[in-house]
């Protein structure tokens, strides 16, 4: 390793990395699905008439444990990420200008990255609006007091809950039954086509869908950037007054945040559960209940998150060990993971390879999923046994360092 690349390492912490690891393994139970049904309001598709009770538990499991509370955990840890990052730079290089410039090449590396996923491998790519996200709402808190910060959160915090009422109530006026009834009829033709595209169709008709989709979907994650924007500002918070980084001296508030999350997460997330395999079964008639809880997921879904995030920090000794062990050297390569598990989805499922998702039913599709963290959890610690970061890591790294390398000559 060279001079430079010692010099903009970041001092890492197990359990960090380890909650990394666990996000990235729970946006896959939500990921797959997408990878046979395409981009639509009716995520899981439709259950066929012969879906056995593992079929019908699978969507239970994926929409009451996972969907909607693993990007917040991610989204938070990028938070903050940008202030361990950035800390560090500044201690090397003495100046926050160096740190923010060196932030924002990580950001148009990761920007890249996320156009050439999303275009080539999997429409529902997030690092193209993390890295955008990021552009607007973290670089230029680059050393900022943390007066600063707060006033940003708060700011954001007022967009995300009036964004979220207005379309609420602007979806409660428009939701009507006869409008209940078209959507769904064109919904679950739409999926239906997306379905047969993805799992029968060519590397060719894939490929166009694939590009629309990622259109589609990057166009409208603009619009939860509010979300995002909060979920970020809550992570460089959590960094800057200790709670992640030292949560046994914050063991007071994270059992709130525990038992609050819990409180509120549970029973949401259980009727969101039941209110999913309801609209799975019977799709062409769906419940304005539905709608009403899809509309607050981000809450509910984000409550059940910090719970999860409480609970891991929490964790006694035992727990807390294998954690370190084996779910942290996932975390440190998480990038390479994300990649990965698009690429294997795609050629698993897809038609241009082999093509389960037209043959197999949605507990296959979700053993998928489980099969590839059991290899990557085998993966990662080989890998890092002997290197030092994951394969793309250690491209996204050299790419920045370069620039670094550039500068530092001028």
């Amino acid at each position: 390793m060279t001079a430079l690349s010692n010099q903009v390492q970041t001092p890492r912490s197990a359990r960090i990395d380890a909650l990394r690891g666990i996000a990235v393994f729970g946006i896959l139970l939500v990921n797959v699905w997408s990878f046979i049904w395409g981009f639509e309001s009716l995520r899981y598709g439709v259950l066929p008439a012969t879906a056995s009770i593992f079929d019908v538990l699978s969507i239970a499991f994926t929409a009451f444990f996972a969907e909607q509370k693993f990007y917040p955990i991610f989204a938070f840890l990028f938070g903050a990420g940008f202030v361990m990052v950035t800390r560090s730079l500044k201690q090397k290089f003495g100046r926050w200008s160096d740190a923010e410039r060196f932030y924002r090449r990580r950001l148009k590396w990761l920007l890249a990255c996320g156009v050439v996923h999303g275009t080539a491998i999997w429409f529902g790519d997030i690092l193209t609006v993390y890295a955008i996200a990021g552009f607007f709402v973290l670089a230029g808190l680059t050393g900022a007091r943390l007066r600063k910060v707060r006033s940003n959160l708060r700011v954001w915090i007022i967009i995300f809950f009036a964004l979220l009422l207005a379309n609420f109530l602007l979806g409660m006026q428009m939701m009507s039954p006869a409008t209940l009834q078209e959507q769904a009829i064109n919904t679950v033709a739409a999926v239906e086509a997306g379905r047969v595209v993805y799992t029968e169709g060519n590397l060719l008709s894939i490929g166009i869908q694939r590009i629309g989709d990622y259109l589609s979907v990057t166009t409208q994650s603009l619009f939860i950037l509010p979300h995002i924007a909060v979920l970020f500002l809550l992570g460089a918070m959590s960094v800057r007054l200790g709670w992640l980084t030292q949560p046994a001296r914050h063991k007071k508030f994270w059992r709130k945040v525990q038992w609050a999350g819990f409180a509120i997460g549970i029973p949401f997330n259980l009727a969101w559960a039941t209110m999913v395999v309801v609209e799975a079964i019977d799709p062409l008639h769906p419940s304005i209940y539905s709608f009403l809880l899809y509309a607050w997921l981000p809450v509910g879904g984000t409550c059940l998150a910090a719970a999860y995030v409480a609970t891991i920090l929490l964790a006694k000794e035992t727990v807390g060990h294998w954690l370190d062990n084996w779910m942290a050297p996932v975390g440190k390569m998480a990038l390479t993971h994300y990649l990965t598990q698009s690429l294997l989805c795609s050629i698993l499922i897809q038609g241009f390879g082999f093509g389960l998702g037209a043959t197999w039913t949605p507990a296959g599709w979700l053993a998928i999923a489980f099969a590839i963290m059991l290899l990557q959890l085998f993966w990662s610690r080989w890998w890092l046994a002997h290197h030092a970061q994951g394969p793309v890591e250690m491209l996204w790294r050299r790419y920045v360092n370069k620039g670094i390398g550039k500068a530092k000559l001028l």
